[in-house]
């Protein structure tokens, strides 16, 4: 019986996606379940497992956009399971070549000569791999179908140590996957269709590093999770939210529409670029369920292992380039989302306290809106909220009980 296997849908609005890297090749024998192609959808890299055991016929390359329901493979589960690979007999007998370089030569040639768009791209698996490594994918040589960079490629590879003698000007041309074609198309949407302004305030953050000083070990040490930064800007967001609703609110053709209950995205960074995994019901979580659940989500993205439910649905972004040493900047609204919040980096900078200059931990920030549906007035009243629940989280966030906010 030959099984016919299909794509199956991966999330609602999503009607095809593209095969990324076959795991498996024409004509192996495949077990049930074993994972035999990593495909991409606009929203996230999924692996497709196998129906059926038996032997497999692919029907689709990689690259090419598949719709959902397509017959991508087939499996011939009548095929028995191979015993095992057995020495070819030419290859017992073949003598013992007399000239080395010029059969070498031979056989090399025609893979030389094959380039295709995957030639030097590096599967989802071994990008993340080269990334943890340091390692730019043009430095490898890739050893997959049509010169695809492997996996087993990207563990082999070794940093270079040092610069090349010879300066080089060399360009590649590679193919953008499914889901960053479509983040490009959503940016350039969100700037076309919305009125998007950007607010800024400066925040002061002298009180959250002393409570962090004072607690982060006791709070580790109990719930096995850090006190970081994120769990109180997701606080005072939920704060500012319930304050002003209409920053909690999308535009839905001719009407708006409003939420009770904040699912904020948070903005994380993975081998196949920024995911917005959805905090659900943030209002209702304490600072451990926070933390505990970003680094949930955190870890899931890093480990390609995040599904378009958990990254869909959110009412309110926030988004850190703080990490990466950004000091301001303008963030894009996440749609169909009506506004998102920008953190930057902290640097101790003069202020004027109580009468007098004083050195202090600034961070800047940003709220990005949709002015069709948020009016400056609304804008500019939500950060100022954040920015006083984040320059008195004791009384504002914790209601003046520290130790039982933190749970210890």
């Amino acid at each position: 019986m030959v099984l016919e296997m299909k794509v199956p849908s991966p999330g609602e609005s999503i009607t095809e996606v593209e095969i990324a890297e076959w795991l498996v090749q024409d004509g192996d024998y495949v077990e049930k379940d074993q994972a035999i192609a990593e495909v991409d959808s606009d929203k996230a890299t999924l692996e497709l497992p196998a129906e059926a055991s038996g032997v497999i016929t692919l029907k689709a390359e990689e690259g090419d956009a598949v719709a959902v329901g397509e017959v991508v493979c087939l499996i011939d589960t009548s095929a028995a399971k191979p015993a095992g690979d057995t020495p070819k007999k030419e290859e017992k007998e073949e003598p013992k070549p007399e000239l080395p370089k010029q059969e070498k030569k031979e056989v090399e040639q025609p893979a030389a000569e094959t380039q295709t768009y995957a030639s030097g791209t590096a599967s989802p698996a071994a990008k993340k791999v080269l990334v943890e490594k340091g390692i730019d994918p043009k430095d490898v040589k890739g050893t997959g179908k049509d010169g695809r960079i492997t996996k087993q490629d990207a563990v082999n590879a070794v940093p270079s140590m040092g610069t090349p003698g010879s300066a080089s000007r060399t360009s590649s041309r590679t193919k953008l996957s499914m889901l960053r074609r479509k983040v490009a198309e959503r940016l350039v949407s969100v700037k076309n269709e919305t009125a998007m302004l950007t607010t800024f305030n400066e925040v002061d953050m002298s009180a959250i590093f002393q409570l962090r000083d004072q607690y982060k070990e006791e709070f580790k040490s109990k719930h096995n999770v850090g006190l970081g930064f994120m769990s109180f800007f997701t606080k005072a967001v939920v704060r500012a939210l319930e304050q002003f609703p209409a920053v909690n609110s999308m535009i839905d053709g001719k009407e708006m529409v409003s939420y009770d209950f904040c699912d904020v995205s948070i903005a994380v960074s993975g081998p196949k670029g920024l995911m917005v995994p959805v905090v659900r019901n943030a209002e209702n979580l304490s600072f451990r369920g926070i933390e505990a659940e970003i680094k949930r989500l955190a870890i899931r993205v890093r480990d390609g292992e995040i599904t378009v439910d958990e990254m869909t649905g959110g009412t309110f972004t926030i988004t850190n380039g703080g990490v990466f040493g950004s000091m301001l900047s303008t963030p894009i609204i996440n749609p169909p989302q009506s506004a998102i919040l920008g953190m930057h980096n902290i640097v101790e900078r003069p202020i004027v306290r109580d009468g007098a200059i004083a050195i202090a931990p600034i961070m800047y920030v940003a709220l990005s809106y949709d002015h069709r549906i948020i009016d400056g007035k609304e804008s500019v009243g939500f950060l100022v909220a954040v920015k006083e629940a984040l320059e008195n989280p004791q009384e504002l966030l914790m209601d003046g009980n520290v130790k039982k906010a933190l749970e210890l």
